[in-house]
């Protein structure tokens, strides 16, 4: 447990030192490009450099959030801080989905009355932007697999690769062809491509926070993968739920015969086992009991909350 716990801190320093370097790289960059875009009267740069002042804020909070979240747990917050970084994830995902509306507003200004654009400033600035931008990215890419917080960064980050991208297209098309109405265009499915990033990550953050059940979890196949083990004889008040992304909690009632503790502590080690390398479930609270056991599966909760409003 020692050695777990040195290297999850290992880790999380690791993180903050490359998300602080990425937060310094993209302010770096913000200013460079607004400046551009006013020069070259580009929606699409301006647009990105809006989209960067949220990655910094992103950065900023998900920084934030990993230095909180290292703090041990405590007599008043039992299970630690892993939340906080669910809750920088759904801040991060609702400012992407406000700047989006305000990409769409301004595109469709520049839709009605196109304004001449400085495609050779557009080509090379956004060049730029798509090395910074991914260089970040990568930078905050290890360990995004497994915490929502981090990839709620990460997307912000590949989103401006992919905006920028199609700036840098839409720069050498406009170059070449004079179509202004393309600048704004871009800009349309930049927006698109972040509401569609913010919606996924909004959704996982709710349903982290309201303790619902992972989706890749067979609620029904997980039941019965732990009736097969020796000893059980039933479960109920079954409850998985996630505190983050990567740390599943269950806790149920184990029906068996009148065993003796040591028995008992076989078949909770086996349930464990079956947790853990099955379904990715690592804290487990297991009460086993012998007897006057109600045969329902989950907690009868909303009946009860339902008699008591009447």
């Amino acid at each position: 447990m020692a050695h777990e716990h040195t290297h999850i801190t290992n880790l999380t320093r690791s993180a903050i030192r490359r998300l602080a370097l990425s937060l310094s790289l993209t302010a770096a960059f913000i200013v460079v490009e607004i400046v551009a875009g006013v020069f070259a009267n580009s929606l699409a740069l301006l647009t990105d450099a809006a989209h960067n002042v949220t990655d910094v804020i992103a950065l900023a909070l998900t920084w934030w959030a990993l230095r909180v979240t290292a703090r041990p747990a405590n007599h008043g917050k039992t299970y630690g801080y892993h939340r906080a970084g669910i809750l920088v994830a759904l801040v991060n995902s609702t400012t992407l989905a406000l700047i989006a509306l305000g990409i769409f507003y301004e595109a469709y200004k520049r839709f009605v009355a196109p304004p001449a654009i400085r495609a050779d400033v557009l080509i090379g600035v956004g060049v730029a932007a798509v090395v910074v931008n991914l260089v970040t990215a990568l930078l905050v890419r290890r360990g995004s697999e497994h915490d929502l917080n981090l990839r709620s960064a990460f997307l912000h980050l590949m989103g401006d690769v992919l905006s920028t991208v199609g700036a840098v297209a839409a720069g050498i098309v406009i170059r070449f062809t004079g179509l202004n109405w393309l600048d704004p265009l871009v800009s349309i499915f930049i927006g698109l491509l972040i509401l569609w990033n913010a919606w996924g990550i909004v959704r996982e953050s709710v349903n982290i926070l309201m303790e619902s059940t992972p989706a890749d979890i067979d609620v029904v196949a997980l039941v019965a993968d732990i009736q097969q083990v020796e000893g059980v004889c039933g479960v109920h008040d079954l409850h998985v739920w996630s505190i983050t992304r990567g740390l599943r909690t269950l806790s149920a009632h184990i029906v068996t015969d009148d065993v003796s503790i040591s028995t008992g502590a076989r078949i909770q080690a086996a349930i464990g086992r079956l947790l853990s390398q099955k379904y990715g479930i690592a804290h487990a609270t297991l009460q086993l009991e012998c007897e006057g056991c109600s045969p329902a599966l989950y907690c009868d909760m909303i009946e009860k909350n339902h008699r008591l409003a009447h």
